[in-house]
């Protein structure tokens, strides 16, 4: 069938005319009997949202993925053209895509009406079957779904007829799928213009009497946040989409890590090999975890996992600056580079009070301290290393760290603790980390000198980016 160039060829393979949303079903039903993932590389939606979509293409109907920033919305719009077809055959030579089989358009119907069997066929990949728009207030109805050139009317062609239009973006989706992004940010008058395309299928410009029956789907986004803040979907609008699916954050830590490994630009060009200890990634998907639930969020805004990307990449390129400055062979983080990820929080937090950026990053510390908290309690008692504390009140001791004390300073340090390396290197078995490996030792035994800090066994001072822990 791919080999058929003309109308009479693909007649005799025996194709058949199917609509879109017919064609997303079947490769639906394929992929389920096959075992296949039905949006491959999306974590956490499994027995949630996935179960929704699916339910939605089996009834072949429209879908509104309503949630917060940073829930996966626009990646999985831009998966559901994997249900589709890899080729179609189009008529070849028109400006809207059309099935030959059944014709839908004028101009098609006109050239197989001219060419018969000879008509050229095109065979189109499923790629240039998707089209997606970000809606914006000065999105206009001819962007959507077209205008009169009134040019080719002055040509002499009629009002009536389908080519004197120059088409939207909805009618050059026909065959295809349309994704609208951000749907209340979209004029109420050109939310009306959708109506038809959503329950008649059809598209009507302006007064004039052009028709133009339609086969697609349509995918639209949503945040909940917007229907009160910046915009509204028009009730009747909301009333013809077939399924609205709501999205969410991750509801596993493991699935939060997963998703920040798979976005999160970790592999560093260099000599050094990037390795970060898993409790240091747990703690950033703790502090954000736990931002999703503070008080002085503003939850309807949500904070995306966007947060805990970008803090992570800024969490390795603190030890990658610290590697290169020292000549160090690995980047392995430690509790030091969480003192930069401030700058990746800023903005993906909205405060409920106060847009002051001294009490934002107040926030952040105090978050990130709650997270430090919370993790090394699941490999550890901060009572076990109380020895600590004592040793430096009776010495009158202090341990330093920072970004520019090397691994082995620490370590050296740390041995001046009686029963501190011995206790990190046991540690290191619970946590799954090398104690042999000098740099997640370091790290380590920054972690248990913070979790000292935040649980007010040692006090901590900060200057010119050395951290200085003492009783």
């Amino acid at each position: 069938m791919s080999q058929a160039a003309t109308l009479g060829e693909l007649r005799r393979t025996g194709y058949q005319a199917r609509s879109v949303k017919d064609e997303m079903r079947e490769n639906l039903i394929r992929k389920l009997r096959a075992g296949e993932p039905v949006l491959p590389g999306i974590v956490g939606y499994d027995d949630t949202v996935v179960p929704q979509i699916t339910h939605a293409v089996l009834s072949r109907h429209d879908m509104l993925l309503l949630g917060l920033r940073g829930q996966a919305k626009t990646r999985i719009l831009r998966l559901l053209p994997s249900l589709l077809d890899e080729f179609i055959p189009v008529v070849a030579g028109t400006e809207l895509p059309d099935d030959p089989i059944e014709p839908r358009f004028r101009q098609t119907r006109a050239i197989i009406a001219e060419h018969g069997d000879r008509t050229p066929i095109r065979w189109m990949h499923r790629d240039e079957r998707f089209h997606e728009k970000l809606a914006t207030p000065d999105v206009t109805i001819a962007d959507l779904l077209g205008e009169i050139d009134l040019v080719k009317h002055a040509e002499g062609r009629y009002l009536a007829d389908e080519s004197i239009m120059h088409f939207g973006l909805v009618p050059r989706s026909n065959r295809g799928i349309f994704g609208l992004n951000e749907l209340p940010d979209l004029a109420p008058r050109i939310q009306v213009g959708l109506f038809n395309v959503l329950e008649e299928r059809d598209v009507q410009i302006r007064g004039f009497p052009v028709r133009m029956p339609l086969d697609l789907c349509m995918v639209f986004t949503a945040n909940p946040e917007d229907y009160t803040n910046r915009g509204r979907i028009v009730t009747p609008l909301k009333d013809r989409i077939g399924a609205v699916i709501r999205t969410h954050y991750p509801l596993r830590g493991e699935d939060a890590l997963e998703i920040t490994r798979q976005n999160a630009w970790l592999e560093r060009p260099g000599d050094g090999a990037v390795e970060i200890p898993r409790f240091m990634h747990e703690i950033i998907e703790e502090m954000v975890r736990q931002a999703r639930s503070s008080a002085h969020i503003n939850q309807q805004s949500g904070v995306s996992v966007r947060a805990s990307i970008t803090c992570v990449e800024t969490m390795v390129s603190s030890a990658e600056r610290r590697a290169i400055l020292l000549g160090e062979a690995k980047i392995v983080p430690r509790m030091c580079d969480l003192n930069h990820i401030a700058a990746s929080c800023r903005g993906k937090l909205e405060l409920m009070l106060a847009d002051d950026e001294r009490t934002e990053d107040k926030l952040i510390t105090a978050l990130l301290g709650e997270a430090v908290k919370a993790v090394f309690d699941r490999y550890a008692e901060v009572g076990e290393f109380a020895f600590v504390p004592e040793h430096f009140h009776q010495r009158k001791a202090h341990l330093e760290v920072g970004d520019d004390v090397p691994a082995s300073a620490i370590i050296a340090s740390a041995e001046g603790v009686p029963g501190l390396r011995p206790g990190a290197g046991k540690l290191c078995e619970s946590m799954d980390v090398s104690a042999e490996d000098p740099f997640a030792l370091a790290s380590v035994i920054e972690l248990i000198l913070e979790a000292l800090f935040v649980n007010n066994r040692l006090s901590k001072y900060a200057y010119r980016g050395r951290t200085v822990y003492k009783r």
